[in-house]
């Protein structure tokens, strides 16, 4: 049901920018009865992880839409703390304040939010540097981990360290304006793998029925011989 699950997923979020597709590690399981020189083995989910390989770069002419190219995150002020994402779709509020979808405050290099004139044009340079008619409005900070299969997901686009003493250090990633980054989901892929993962489990329901099936006839013919 676990991989399921991870697949109806990531079929789901085909279209989210910025998602980042789950998978699955597997381990061979050897019953502890298993005996001979080539005991049969099954394989079994040992854990899952997320793929951070980059997704493909759309267009969108929106010039609050920012994809990044390369390695690292945006950070996001989201209500358990700061949250890092891939997801670019950003926009300003009536005050000018930079937020991403959700409404969560985007951060600039320094920490703080970013806020603009929403009557002026935006332009972002590729290290993240916002300015507006010639004048530097602030820069959107882009981060990236030593080691990112230590993050752990919030929802489906957001990311946080699993260790809060985790620190992100700057990215060296380009920062494109009016693009967004797709999702990474091997759409074909998935589908083909949730048929296959769909048949197993039809094949686990049928061995178990047969189980339980010769276990109730042994239990009656025990019975038969007792009396």
């Amino acid at each position: 049901m676990e991989s399921l699950d991870m697949l109806a997923n990531n079929i789901a979020n085909t279209e989210t920018g910025g998602y980042k597709t789950d998978r699955e590690f597997y381990s061979l399981y050897t019953s502890l009865d298993a005996t001979g020189d080539d005991p049969a083995t099954l394989p079994v989910i040992e854990k899952n992880y997320t793929d951070y390989s980059q997704g493909g770069m759309r267009m969108t002419s929106n010039p609050l839409d920012l994809g990044i190219q390369g390695k690292g995150f945006f950070a996001v002020d989201s209500p358990s703390g700061v949250s890092y994402t891939r997801n670019g779709n950003f926009q300003l509020t009536p005050a000018g304040k930079l937020v991403n979808a959700d409404g969560y405050t985007v951060r600039s290099t320094s920490g703080k939010p970013i806020k603009l004139d929403p009557a002026l044009p935006v332009e972002v340079a590729a290290d993240g540097t916002i300015t507006q008619s010639g004048q530097i409005g602030g820069k959107v900070a882009v981060l990236d981990f030593p080691n990112q299969g230590d993050l752990v997901k919030q929802g489906n686009t957001l990311f946080r360290p699993a260790d809060p003493k985790t620190t992100p250090v700057a990215a060296s990633a380009e920062v494109q304006q009016g693009r967004l980054e797709s999702s990474n989901v091997g759409n074909s892929e998935s589908v083909v793998r949730l048929v296959s993962v769909m048949r197993q489990f039809d094949m686990l329901q049928k061995a178990v029925h047969i189980g339980q099936q010769m276990n109730l006839k042994a239990i009656s013919d025990v019975a038969k011989v007792g009396n």
